[in-house]
Parts: structure tokens; C-alpha cells; sequence
């Protein structure tokens, strides 16, 4: 592809393209003639994605976004490829069966559902098309989490599966409440997205106790296809364009639960997650000027 040619469709980056939502997201964007430029974690799955959606105007960045230098190597990939960008959808997440750490110091959930797309979004943001959009897939859980820990939102005390994606799914909200807030006057539009009840392998990474919830729940579930395009809805229908700072389930914008509009929390989310991510949002910034 010719730098003409880049320059003259629109880019759509989507996290956790390699299967699922994203991976069917990025085939519809795809075929409406976006270019995509997508990221994956297991490199099975992302030579699946790859094959399938083989396309001069696809590429697929691997990373495991519960690392967050992982984070800002792929963010300095994807600020090369692209610089000008028109989606931003975070929609890599998961949930895991026991409490991991990583070896930077953070709570696996946190880390991945939460802190990556923040800090992704953070480092993106001078390659934000006038107008763009991000996107973040977040849950309908977000309603079972009673706030943010904000002495431990590794949740070392009273670890629960469950627990930790739900007070990650909190934080997409409220992320994508305060991004609205900061940036919406510069053009910049978000809003957060919960897809419906997948037909995934969500449930084989829960504990238990939630596994057995989420396959009590099956019955509803939609797939991958269907649940991927509320997010191409997003991503560019114009009058989504013209709100901000939203929640959808679906195709339906409904208000958010009771804690996901705490514009208190979500300005100290913010301040909190700057803090987790100041090392290698300062690092990968530095680099990512010199680079250009």
C-alpha cells in the first residue's frame, strides 16, 4: 500500500483482533474498505486471524496487553504504521481463572482490561484523527462492581474472578467518561460498548463460580458477528458521532450503572491510572518523539 493510498482511506485500530469481536469487527470494517490494523495476544489465534483476513490494508501487531511495556512497544508500531488515526476500539480483555501478578507489579484483569487501553489511548493520542473516536468494549458486569479499590484495585484482599472483570469493566466506563470530558471539546468522541453475551471461550478462562454463571447465561448468547457490528456502529455511524461519553448495550444507548457516572471517580481513575503507567508512558513518549 502506497503512502497515497493510506492516506486516503480511514484507519480503524482494534485490540484483541485475533478472534471474537475484534476479529469479526475488523473482517466488517474490512469489507466496508477501512484499513485495520490489529492486535493479538496468542500467536495461534493471530496466524488465524492473519490467514483469514489477508489483506494489503490489514496487519496484525502481536502483544500481551498485560504487560504494559508490551503495550508501549505496540503502541510505538502502530503510531509508525498510522498517523492518523480514525478508531481507536480497545477491545482486548478477558478474565482469569486465579489471580496472576505481573512481573511489573500488577493484577492481570486490572492490567489488561484497564490499564493497557488507557495507557494505549494515552500514547495515541497525537495520531487521533480530528473527530476520531475511541471505542471501549467494555460489560453490563460493570453494574455488579460497587466502586472502584482504590487502596487496592489489584484486589490482594478478596481476589474473586468475577470481582476483578467487573471492577475492570467499572473502569471502561469511567475511562471513557473522563476521556470524553477532557477531550470531547477537541473533537475527540468516546464511548463504551457492551456487546451482549458472547458465544466465545470467555467462560473456560473463569473461575468456577463464574464459569457456571456464564454458562447459565449461554442460551442468550449472540455471536461474534452480530456483537461486532454494535461496535462498527460505533466506530462509524455519523450520528454516534455527534453524542459523547455514552454507554451502549447493543445497538441501545442506556445509562450506565450508578457507578459507572461518578465524574468524581472517574477524574480519580484517571489520576490513579497515570500514576500505575507513568513509567512507560514517559518512556514510550520519549521514543515515540524521536521516532517521528
Amino acid at each position: 500500500m502506497t503512502a497515497e493510498t493510506r492516506d486516503s482511506i480511514r484507519t480503524a485500530v482494534i485490540t484483541g483482533a485475533s478472534a471474537g469481536v475484534g476479529r469479526a469487527a475488523a473482517r466488517q470494517l474490512l469489507a466496508m474498505g477501512w484499513r485495520v490494523i490489529g492486535t493479538g495476544r496468542d500467536p495461534a489465534r493471530c496466524a488465524e486471524a492473519a490467514a483469514e483476513l489477508a489483506s494489503g490494508r490489514f496487519t496484525l501487531l502481536s502483544g500481551d496487553f498485560a504487560l504494559l511495556a508490551d503495550v508501549a512497544r505496540v503502541a510505538a508500531e502502530i503510531a509508525a504504521l498510522a498517523p492518523r488515526i480514525d478508531v481507536l476500539c480497545n477491545n482486548a480483555g478477558g478474565v482469569q481463572a486465579t489471580r496472576r501478578v505481573s512481573p511489573e507489579g500488577h493484577e492481570a484483569t486490572f492490567a489488561a482490561n484497564h490499564l493497557a487501553p488507557f495507557l494505549l489511548t494515552r500514547l495515541l493520542l497525537p495520531n487521533l484523527a480530528p473527530g476520531a473516536r475511541v471505542i471501549a468494549t467494555s460489560s453490563d458486569g460493570h453494574a455488579h462492581s460497587p466502586g472502584i479499590q482504590w487502596d487496592d484495585p489489584g484486589l490482594a484482599e478478596g481476589w474473586q474472578s468475577g470481582r476483578a472483570y467487573c471492577q475492570a469493566k467499572l473502569a471502561n466506563v469511567l475511562f471513557t467518561r473522563e476521556l470524553a470530558r477532557r477531550y470531547g471539546d477537541a473533537g475527540l468522541v468516546a464511548h463504551a460498548l457492551h456487546p451482549g453475551t458472547v458465544a466465545s471461550n470467555f467462560a473456560s478462562h473463569c473461575e468456577p463460580g463464574m464459569k457456571a454463571y456464564m454458562d447459565s447465561i449461554m442460551d442468550r448468547a449472540i455471536a461474534p458477528d452480530e456483537a461486532a457490528r454494535a461496535l462498527v456502529r460505533l466506530a462509524t455511524d455519523p450520528a454516534v458521532g455527534t453524542i459523547n461519553g455514552r454507554y451502549f448495550e447493543g445497538l441501545d444507548e442506556t445509562p450506565p450503572a450508578p457507578a459507572g457516572q461518578d465524574d468524581a471517580a472517574a477524574a480519580r481513575l484517571w489520576a490513579l491510572s497515570e500514576t500505575l503507567v507513568a513509567p512507560y508512558l514517559q518512556a514510550a513518549s520519549a521514543t515515540m518523539r524521536n521516532s517521528s
